[in-house]
Order: C-alpha cells, then structure tokens, then sequence
C-alpha cells in the first residue's frame, strides 16, 4: 500500500468538506500530490490512468467550489474520475480497484453518496444531470446540478438530445465539456482566461440581462446587439453551435490552472439557465510516459511508476486473443471481397481494428461514440450491395437494439455483427459484461446467432456470418481461447449443424460457445455426452430431438443469462415438440455480476470446470423421483 504520509496536503484533504477548508492558494499542492498519489496507486491496481491525470485540477476545483455532495456532480464514462473517488473518501481503498469486493472502476451509486449517477457506458451524464436540475425545481431545493463530459462523450447523439432539451427548458445546470483531444490553441492564454472571467462575472452577466430587457423592445436594435455579442464572442470561443442550443457558453479556459478553475466556477455557481464551461486538459497530464502514450496509458495493467512499462511478465507469444483472431480474418476476407467494410463505434483498437485501418484504410468507418447510428449505417451500406461488418462489444450493440431490430432484422439486411466481449469481462464489471446477447439476439426473426468453441471454430464463424444473405452476428469472450491451432481457410460452417465431441450415456450436455472446453471434464467423469451447439439460432433440432430418445437427463451450458438465453431456446424446442424430458439450464445467475477477474467470476457464478461439474451432479441427483419434463434450474 502507498505510505500516505508523503502526501500532507492531500492529507488535509479526505472529504470534500476538508478540501473546502484550504485556502485557495494551497489546492495547487494538493493537485500535485494528488496527481502522485493517483500515479502509485494506478501502478500497484491498473485501471484507467490517462483520463484520470487529465482531469486533476478540475475535480479539485469543483469540489473546492460546489457543495457536495448536496451540489450533483455527474462525471461521464468514469474513466476520468479516479481524482473523485481519492478526494471522496475513498483513497485508503485504492489499492482495492476494481478487484472482487473492492473498489469500482467506475462511479457506482451504492459506493458513495457522492457518486450521484452510476456510470460505464458514455454520454449519458447531461441526461442525468438535466433529470436531477428538474427534480430539484419540482422539490423546491436550491441545488447546483453538473455534468462532466468527455469531447470523445460528445460524439453520441444522446449527449445533444440532452442539451436540446436542457436549453428550450431553461435548466439550471452546467456541462463541463472536459477537452483533451484537442491542442490548446493561441486563444486559450491569459487574454482569454481573461475574457471567460469577464464574461462569467457578475457585472456582464447584469449588464447583457438588462440589456436584453430595454433592447427587446426595439427589434431591430436588438437583433443587431445580439448579433454583435455573438461576432464577439465567436472571435475567442468557438461556442456558436452550444449557444444555438440554448446554452451560455464560456471558454475554452486551460484546465490546468486551478486557480483560474476555481474563479470561473465561482462565477458560474451563481449563474441561472443552461451553462457550458469549455475546458481544455492534457489526457495523461504530469506524467510523461502517458502524456508520449496516451493511448496506451488509457487503461493499464500494473506497472513500474518510474518505467511506465507494465509488470505483467511474458512467458513468450502465447495463446492469440479472440480479438486477434477477429482482426486477422478482418483483413484476410477483406483481401479477397471487395464488399468488405468495417464499422466500429470509437472501439479501434479494443475491437482490434488497428491492422484493417492500415491496410483498407478507405474502408474503415470509426463513427465515434453513436452506437444506434453504426448500426443503421451498416444497414444502409447492405442495401446498396456492401457486405458491412460491425465490431462492437457485446454491452454496447445493448445501444443500438432499436436499429437491429427495426433497421437490420426486420429488413433482413445482410449485417455481420462481431461481438467482442461476451459473457463475464472481469475488473470492469457489469456495465460492460456481455451477458445477454443470447437473450437479446435470439428473439429476432432472421437472425443467425454463433459462438465458437475455439480459436478456429471462432474464424470459420465470421465467414460464415460475412458470407451469409441476412444478418448474423458471432459472440467470443474476452482474452484467449484453449489454444486451437487457426487454419487459414476462409470456408464457412454449415448453418445450424452442431458438433458432437464425445458420446456417453444417461446425460447430455449441450455448451454453447466458450462452455464447451470447461465443460469436458465433467462429460469424461461423468462418462456424459458433450454437444458443441455452434448455433443459438437456428439450433440442430433433429440432434436435440434425437438426444430425447437416448438420453434421461439434457443439461445446457452457456455464458450468457438463463433467462432468455440458449437452455431457454432448448426447452422452448421440446416443449413445441411436447417432448418429456428433464433439463437443466446452467448459466449467468438473474444477477448483475459484480467486477473481480474473470477468472474469478466465472469460479463465483460456478462456470469453471468444477463448478460445472458440481452443477451437474446436483441437478442430477435432485432430479431423481421427479417427474418428467421438469426443468433443473442449477
């Protein structure tokens, strides 16, 4: 653990209520300390480190100025609030970050009163933190509302329907855009830091509402009045397109300066309507190694704070990623099919893009943080002929559900979907836990919906899916497969066939996708039959029909929640052919699982290799004396 004691000015500073205590000319020490504390902190966890260092002088500076947690403070994503939690109480537990019991690794609300919004996916703060401005005036409380979003946050459709309404009701609320991509241009210097606290200050404020009042009665000298403020103000800000939207807007103002933070949030406080302050922060700031690699740095592994380099010891090149696995069939099947295009919703490299943008670079389409909106493109590419394939993670496409079903499905438009991410992710927890695609996926007419086994079972399933006329999408998890040898071939799969590994007696098992390989060594003790499914929708039916005729009890094995999902799939298809049978579905608990390492929850929720076997042997037993079709639940 970090030796607190090196830090006597963070010290001071545990609570917000002791952060307010300080003078103002002592916060830039607390920034620095708080930066070094987050540095040794992140290196002995991993998490998300670029983001964070970016956004130290502006945590700082609104806590300093706002109230909280009386005063919502709603960050976006959570990446960037790690400098929150150390000033919220929480600093003696970083050590805990996003391990199993431990710290979040985003904002959660049953961690801390000052987490007023849970948070993981993006660009939804404005949203919450416009519903809670209302809430406030429905109640009659005096309360600031803030929302602090990412420029990358600011791509969504989501975050501008949030300001559309938020300016036409006249919130009383303020968005902090949280710039970091961005060079700090000439203008945002001590001439304009300047002109933002003249602007933000009392007496303009007065003077522009009082000359709104007298100037409204003459139109034709307000309008030029208006117009003048807006040449004004567009020569230093490049505020036109929130001030259409109904907000005032202010910036962009340097984000490392506390102590010009703290004075234009002073100014802003007091401020009624719908606020915009614009500020510009180095992602990775005060540490070189991730200011040089803000990309790498984003999201870390542990790490040797003096090296920047990562802890993490190799034992050579290993068993290829899932996500390899994608990128290379990508740009193999792009090679050969000039149909090919790629789309990815602001996931290059996570969704393993990087190559395919170097070798196809025309038929890259990286749209940002739109979700809905790469879907219906995909769809709109399809319709003229091109053979769209989305790389997206299974939490996220939870997004754009309205433009599969509605745009893609209902069309029966020829979209591959490649779902990174399935099933339990580990330190990131449930936002981004892939659990219910099977569910969500396998009610849709004209769907094709696969998991793989393997490695190379997972590379035939994209050309299967790419080469299929209708939509189709493919699911594999986070991180490696057992370490199937990948062929080259780019030759489909027959669809809806499943594939049996081993034959035995009394039981059947049917796994799905990443459940086969953990699943073999209950079938060996059990001298059980195990069935890789392949296919979710459309299942091998006659196999499944078949196995009712041999076996007394089906057992079926996904990662993915039970509800909804494959097992459910299985019993519905028994049902329909009034089959008597005893099944059992084992898979995701009705839970939201919490973060640890995936290894760890997939032994918690008892789908590793032993809890499967302990799974199936009660259900088993228990279902001794029961009458037929009675459904297990394990």
């Amino acid at each position: 653990m970090i030796d607190s004691s090196q830090f006597p000015n963070l010290l001071k500073a545990s609570t917000p209520q002791e952060l307010r205590q300080l003078d103002v000319e002592v916060l830039e020490a607390v920034c620095g300390e708080l930066r070094s504390y987050l540095i040794e902190s992140v290196a002995e966890t991993g998490g998300h480190l670029g983001a964070s260092l970016g956004t130290v002088e502006l945590t700082v500076a609104l806590h300093y100025v706002f109230d909280t947690p009386h005063d919502r403070l709603v960050w976006d994503v959570g990446h960037q609030s790690y400098p929150h939690k150390i000033l919220t109480g929480r600093r003696d537990r970083m050590h805990t970050m996003r391990m199993k019991d431990g710290l979040a690794g985003f904002n959660k609300r049953d961690e801390s009163e000052y987490d007023t919004f849970g948070v993981g996916h993006s660009s939804t703060s404005i949203s919450a933190a416009l519903g809670m401005a209302i809430a406030a005036k429905h109640k009659g409380e005096d309360r600031n509302c803030v929302a602090v979003i990412g420029d990358g946050a600011m791509t969504a459709g989501m975050a501008f329907e949030a300001m559309n309404n938020a300016g036409a009701w006249k919130a009383n609320m303020l968005v902090v855009l949280n710039d970091n991509d961005m060079s700090i241009s000439p203008n945002v210097g001590a001439l304009n830091q300047y002109f933002t606290r003249i602007i933000s200050g009392k007496t303009y404020y007065n003077a522009r509402e009082t000359g709104k009042k007298v100037l409204s009665k003459m139109p034709p000298v307000w309008e030029f009045a208006r117009r003048w403020e807006e040449h004004a103000k567009g020569m230093v800000a490049p505020g036109t397109l929130f001030e259409e939207l109904g907000f005032n807007y202010y910036g962009p103002i340097d984000g490392h300066d506390i102590g010009a933070m703290v004075k234009i949030l002073q100014n802003l406080k007091a401020m009624p309507g719908p606020l915009l302050l614009h500020v510009v922060t180095k992602k990775g700031k005060g540490y070189p190694f991730a200011e040089q690699e803000s990309l790498a740095l984003h999201a870390v592994e542990p790490f040797d704070p003096t090296t920047g380099k990562s802890l993490k010891t190799s034992n050579g090149p290993g068993k290829p990623k899932y996500t390899q696995i994608f990128s290379d069939w990508l740009c193999d099947m792009a090679a050969v099919d000039d149909r090919l295009v790629a789309i990815t919703p602001a996931m290059r490299e996570g969704s393993g893009l990087v190559e395919f943008e170097k070798q196809f670079p025309d038929r890259y389409f990286d749209v940002g943080i739109a979700e809905q909106h790469s879907v219906t493109l995909a769809a709109g590419l399809a319709c003229e002929a091109v053979k769209p394939v989305v790389a997206i993670y299974s939490t996220f496409l939870q997004r754009g559900y309205d433009q599969l079903i509605h745009d893609v499905a209902i069309q029966n438009l020829p979209v591959l979907f490649a779902l990174d991410r399935a099933g339990l992710v580990g330190p990131d927890g449930a936002t981004h836990a892939g659990s219910f695609d099977y569910s969500y996926m396998r009610c849709l007419p004209n769907m094709i919906v696969m998991a793989p086994a393997d490695e190379n079972e997972c590379r035939r399933m994209l050309s299967t899916g790419f080469l299929h006329d209708g939509p189709a999408s493919v699911r594999y998890p986070r991180g490696s497969g057992p370490g199937v040898e990948v062929d080259a071939t780019l030759e489909p799969i027959e669809i809806g066939k499943a594939n049996v590994v081993r034959k035995g007696k009394r039981v059947a098992l049917l796994a799905f996708g990443s459940m086969v390989y953990p699943a073999m060594a209950c079938a060996d003790e059990l001298d059980a039959t195990l069935i890789n499914m392949r296919f979710v929708k459309p299942l091998d039916e006659a196999l499944v029909v078949r196995l009712t005729a041999t076996y007394d009890h089906i057992v079926t094995i996904e990662e993915n929640t039970i509800a909804g999902g494959a097992g459910s799939a299985v019993n519905e298809l028994l049902n329909q052919h009034g089959i008597e049978q005893r099944v059992t579905n084992i898979g995701l608990p009705d839970v939201f699982v919490e973060h640890g390492s995936r290894e760890e929850l997939l032994t918690q929720v008892g789908l590793d290799a032993n809890g499967i076997l302990r799974q199936v042997k009660a259900a088993i037993d228990s279902s001794l004396g029961l009458p037929l079709n009675t459904p297990v639940s394990a």
